[in-house]
This record gives structure tokens, C-alpha cells and sequence, in this order.
């Protein structure tokens, strides 16, 4: 650009040219002009654009801000219902379980007393006849041999539904698995590959030594099973923590140290549906004739009763887990030499009194104290049993049930009895665990 001739200032010009005239329009503007008209309009933009933008941004930055915290509000009621759900279907679970093994309970007691009358009767056939009667003889040797397979049915209902008479000492699991190595080859057979995984330091438990070593054989033939054309079954052991947030999740588990036994196969693994029932009783996915539905059940029910915990960790096709934790026990670990077995002796007239409610259990035991050379009194009660030690203070030994009907337990005839007979001595019998008539409060631990 040129500074003007005129003037030396430099100037914009525009012209045109009007219809029908020779005559040109012209009009020039300084640069310096332009400008200051153009920032004007920028100034005044700025000027009411400026703070509409800002406010504009900050108005989006504090809706993507809700927006994110809605989104985590979003997502943590969606876990917190996720976890609700899952506390729901535990306890679902275990309240079911428990009603299954409060009715299996009372089917196995009750099963156990017909048993008893009739392995007892058994045996006072064997007695009598012994040589005289060959057949006869073969006959209850059968019947025997049915009520025994009897009483193992008996004792895995009572051991799911944690009624089984346990004998917790404290153990080392690591030297128990070491110990099991022949005989779970043995089980598996030439095709699955044992291997066993044993942590170092592992801590002493308090429980039922044969039980346990049951209760992984079980768990070794369920894997055995689930891998029919072959593969592989490790134990391992480690200790472990569960925390309160797990233990939150599982009905009557405390948190705290516990020593975890893990059972895993290569087989065919479980569905959902089935892993939810696994531990019932009587449910299997075998064939008909194959198998029983009770080893896992026993498992869990021998778990639940040594303060334990079990779970399991499937997917088809992916093998199964199986995982106990039992709790640490903090006292030595003490090697015991199994006692030996007392003879049964021989009565020289002495009296004694036999309450119990199941009739045919009293009339097996009445005849067979009696003829091991005992004076017997029977009562199905409490106070008949007190109305015939009144009459007949020559008794020497009161042996009673510890569960009786008529408002009177076992204890308290026992308490009542020796507080009029201070010599007196007492036996109790019972069908139910140790644990189970303690927590009841029908007898003191000891």
C-alpha cells in the first residue's frame, strides 16, 4: 500500500460506478480506522463471550462431575446389591442345609434306635444258637452283616447332618496326607497321577483324625470318578486368613487362622446348578446303582462340625476344587497310643437301673445285661426310673439315656438320683454327638 499524495496517509479505498451516468463513487478509509472498528467489535465480543464460555465450561465440567459420581453411585449399589444378593443365596443356602440336616438328624436317630434293637436281638441269636444250628447260624451272620452296611448309612446321615460322635485330638495334616499316599494310589488306580503339595510350617488342628483321612478319600473318589479316562489329583496345604469380609459371607464362620486342605482334579468339573448341590445328601450325577449322593454331604457335615469350613470351585470341562479350612489349633500337637480295648465283664448279681424311651432298645439291653450276669430294672421315664430307685435302693448303677420324654432328661434323673443315693454310680447313652448334648446343655463338657 501507498501513502496518499495529498495527505502521506495510507488509506483503503473502494469505488463504483453508478448505473447511467459516467460517474464513478469513491470513499477511503485509514487502516488505523478499520482496526479500531474491528476491536471494538471483538472488545464487545470478548467482552460478553468471555464469561458466557467460561460459564459454559464450568456448567459442563460440573455435569461430567455428577455424571461420574452418579456413575460410581451406579456402580457401587450395583455391587452393593450384587454382594446382598450373593449374603442372600448363603444364607438361603445354609438355612436349607440346615433344615436338611435337622431332618436327616431325626431320620438317623430314629434309624439308629430300630438298628440297635435289631443288631442287639442279632447278636443274642448268635449267642444262643453258636454251634448248634449251622443254617441259622449263616442266616444272622447275613442279617449282621446287612445292619452293619446299615449302620454306615446311618453314620454318614449323622455325619452331614453334624450329629456324629467325633474324637477331635490335635493333629499335623501334612504327616496324615504323607501317611495316606499308598492307599489313594491304591484308589485312584494306574491312570490318575497323585501329587501332593505340603506347606512347610504348617499349623496343628484340632480334629478327628479318621474322619479326616475319611472325609479326603471321599474327595479323592469323587475326582477319581469325574476323570474316567485319567488325570490328575493334588492335595495341597497351606494356612491361611480369612478375613471378616469372607467370613461375612458364609454362614457360621468365624474369621481368622485356618489351615486349608485343597482337593483338585482334571475331570469333567460341575455346572452351576450341580455345584449348588453338591453337598446335599443323597444328590448324585452317577447312574443309578453307582453311588449314593452321601460323600460330599459327609464332608461337609464333618467340616461344619469341627468349627471348619468347605467350598467348592468348579466349571465344566475345567476340573473341579474342593477346599477345606479347619481351624488352627494353638496347643501341642501330642502322638497318642490308641488304648486297648476293655473286655466286657461279667456281672455277679449286682443291680441296675435302664431307663430308656425306645422300647425295643430297652428290652435288647435289659436281656443282654441280664445275661451277662445282672439283676436288670427298666423305665421308659425319667420318674419311673425315680419311682423304681425309691423302691429298690439296692441299685447300683443308673444307666440312662441322655435325651428321655416326660419333661425329665437324663441329667437332671441322674442329678436327682445321686442327691437321695450319694453312692450311686451313672452311665449315659445317647445317639447324638458329644458336641450336639453339650450345646444343648444336656451334659457338661468332659
Amino acid at each position: 500500500m501507498e501513502p496518499s499524495a495529498f495527505d502521506g496517509i495510507v488509506k483503503m479505498i473502494a469505488y463504483k460506478r453508478l448505473d447511467r451516468y459516467p460517474i464513478y463513487v469513491t470513499i477511503g478509509r485509514t487502516r488505523a480506522s478499520i482496526l479500531g472498528e474491528w476491536a471494538g467489535v471483538i472488545l464487545s465480543h470478548l467482552y460478553f463471550g468471555v464469561p458466557a464460555t467460561v460459564g459454559l465450561v464450568l456448567l459442563c465440567l460440573v455435569a461430567l462431575r455428577h455424571t461420574r459420581r452418579e456413575g460410581e453411585a451406579i456402580a457401587q449399589a450395583r455391587e452393593a446389591m450384587a454382594q446382598r444378593e450373593a449374603a442372600e443365596a448363603q444364607l438361603r443356602q445354609a438355612q436349607k442345609m440346615e433344615a436338611l440336616g435337622q431332618l436327616t438328624s431325626g431320620i438317623a436317630h430314629d434309624f439308629n434306635n430300630l438298628l440297635t434293637a435289631i443288631l442287639g436281638n442279632v447278636e443274642l441269636l448268635q449267642r444262643r444258637v453258636r454251634d448248634r444250628d449251622p443254617e441259622l447260624l449263616r442266616l444272622a451272620g447275613a442279617a449282621m452283616r446287612g445292619v452293619d452296611r446299615a449302620a454306615t448309612l446311618t453314620q454318614r446321615l449323622l455325619a452331614f447332618s453334624r450329629r456324629q460322635p467325633l474324637d477331635p485330638k490335635p493333629l499335623e495334616v501334612n504327616r496324615l496326607i504323607a501317611g495316606m499316599s499308598d492307599l489313594l494310589r491304591r484308589t485312584l488306580g494306574e491312570e490318575i497321577e497323585p501329587e501332593t503339595v505340603l506347606a512347610g510350617g504348617l499349623w496343628p488342628v484340632l480334629v478327628d483324625a479318621n474322619q479326616l483321612e475319611h472325609s479326603l478319600l471321599n474327595l479323592a473318589i469323587n475326582a477319581r470318578d469325574a476323570m474316567a479316562s485319567g488325570g490328575k489329583l493334588t492335595i495341597e496345604t497351606a494356612n491361611t486368613l480369612l478375613d471378616e469380609s469372607y467370613a461375612a459371607r458364609h454362614e457360621e464362620l468365624a474369621p481368622g487362622q485356618y489351615v486349608m486342605i485343597s482337593v483338585s482334579d482334571t475331570g469333567s468339573g460341575m455346572s452351576a446348578e450341580v455345584r449348588e448341590k453338591a453337598f446335599e445328601p443323597f444328590f448324585t450325577t452317577k447312574e443309578t446303582g453307582q453311588g449314593t449322593g452321601l460323600g460330599l454331604s459327609q464332608v461337609y457335615g464333618f467340616i461344619k462340625q469341627s468349627g471348619g469350613h468347605c467350598a467348592i470351585y468348579s466349571e465344566p470341562g475345567q476340573g473341579t476344587t474342593v477346599r477345606l479350612y479347619l481351624p488352627r489349633h494353638l496347643g501341642d500337637v501330642q502322638t497318642v497310643g490308641l488304648p486297648e480295648s476293655p473286655r466286657a465283664g461279667s456281672g455277679r448279681g449286682e443291680m441296675i437301673l435302664f431307663v430308656e424311651d425306645d422300647a425295643d432298645v430297652r428290652i435288647f439291653a435289659t436281656d443282654l445285661l441280664r445275661e451277662l450276669g445282672y439283676d436288670v430294672l427298666a423305665a421308659a421315664t425319667g420318674m419311673e426310673g425315680l419311682s423304681l430307685l425309691e423302691a429298690h435302693p439296692e441299685v447300683r448303677l443308673l444307666f440312662t439315656d441322655v435325651a428321655l420324654p416326660g419333661g425329665m432328661t437324663g441329667r437332671q434323673l441322674a442329678d436327682q438320683a445321686v442327691q437321695r443315693h450319694p453312692g450311686l454310680k451313672v452311665l449315659y447313652t445317647t445317639g447324638y454327638a458329644r458336641n450336639a448334648i453339650v450345646h444343648q446343655g444336656r451334659l457338661d463338657p468332659g
